[in-house]
């Protein structure tokens, strides 16, 4: 695979908020994406994540729709209820691709990664993510 310099360089100071409730997945994606250049910071639950968007935006959140107490869908139907966060790019990660597909879903998200995640399938969504986010 060819990397052009411009795609490296689009990465640089865009922050990515990790949302997993699994540290072994926080780390896992910690490390692919700040191989690709991005700053990354990760939240543990999705009560930690929506405090973090608080005070600061990320360019993009990456988020786990699996946890316990709050899940990735609530999360994401808060945020969308926010006038000030709605148009947050959002990339669920999910175990259980059938049940996202079943789901009503009122809300935009970006994509949807299958666990197991594959490193190149992941940058890819994110890639995408943020180009669209910022039209």
């Amino acid at each position: 695979m060819v990397v052009k310099r411009g795609v490296k360089q689009d990465s640089t100071n865009k922050l990515i908020l990790v949302c997993d409730d699994v540290a072994d997945n926080c780390f896992f994606f910690q490390t692919i994406l700040e191989m690709e250049g991005y700053e990354v910071e990760i939240v543990e639950s999705g009560a930690a994540a929506l405090a973090f968007l608080e005070s600061k935006r990320p360019d993009l959140l990456l988020l786990d729709v699996m946890m316990p107490v709050m899940n990735g869908y609530e999360v994401v139907h808060r945020i969308k209820n926010n006038s000030l966060l709605e148009s947050l790019p959002i990339v669920l990660i999910t175990a259980d691709e059938k049940a996202f597909f079943q789901k009503e879903f009122d809300v935009l998200v970006y994509g949807v990664v299958r666990k197991p995640v594959d490193p190149d399938a992941l940058i890819k969504y994110v890639q995408a993510a943020l180009q669209l986010g910022h039209h």
